[in-house]
């Protein structure tokens, strides 16, 4: 699974993405919540998004499943971060939202609809959560990662099929790096 390449990489990792300009997407996430707002940054990686959130006035908190990146992340946060494997997650009604930066697209895809069901739980009423996958129809394994595609019918077909979430938005992105431009990114935020 994609957590032994993380471990593996870590430092590699994080120097790749550390710097990453989000904002633009972090900006339209924030515009769902209120200053204040709990957001759980699942699959936080570097801290990055984390950092930002929490640099904005909100409450984060910071989960990934690599130990070396939540060692890594703990360390440029200056704070907590929790090894929590998202499908296993249980918390009840704890978030205003939720984001799940190009995390979720390392669960198989038979598996994706238990993260959804776990998030809807961890949502307070009206909670958002963003997610993001690599444009695509397949699941694929590149370079030691398990990647789950999706485009926005086939991630349509998945949410009518759980019946939890109503989609709020769904847009499509280039990659914010600048070797990576060509590869194309859906994002999406849904409503509980």
């Amino acid at each position: 699974m994609s957590i032994n390449f993380y471990d593996a990489n870590a430092k590699e990792f994080f120097e790749k993405t550390v710097n990453a300009d989000m904002s633009d997407t972090c900006e339209v996430f924030t515009s769902y919540l209120k200053t204040g707002d709990d957001i759980l940054d699942l699959g936080c990686g570097s801290g990055r998004d984390s950092l930002y959130f929490i640099k904005n006035g909100y409450n984060v908190t910071s989960v990934d499943y690599s130990y070396k990146m939540v060692e890594m992340a703990s360390n440029f946060l200056k704070k907590e971060v929790l090894q929590l494997d998202m499908r296993e997650m249980d918390f009840k009604n704890r978030f205003n939202g939720i984001w799940a930066c190009a995390s979720i697209l390392h669960i198989k895809k038979e598996e994706v609809p238990k993260v959804l069901k776990n998030c809807y739980n961890a949502l307070k009423e009206n909670g958002f959560l963003y997610l993001s996958f690599k444009y695509g129809e397949k699941e694929i394994e590149r370079g030691g990662r398990l990647f789950s595609n999706f485009t926005e019918s086939t991630f349509s077909e998945l949410l009518e099929i759980q019946n939890v979430f109503k989609i709020e938005k769904m847009w499509k992105t280039s990659d914010v790096r600048q070797e990576k431009r060509n590869e194309k990114w859906i994002n999406i935020i849904l409503k509980k």
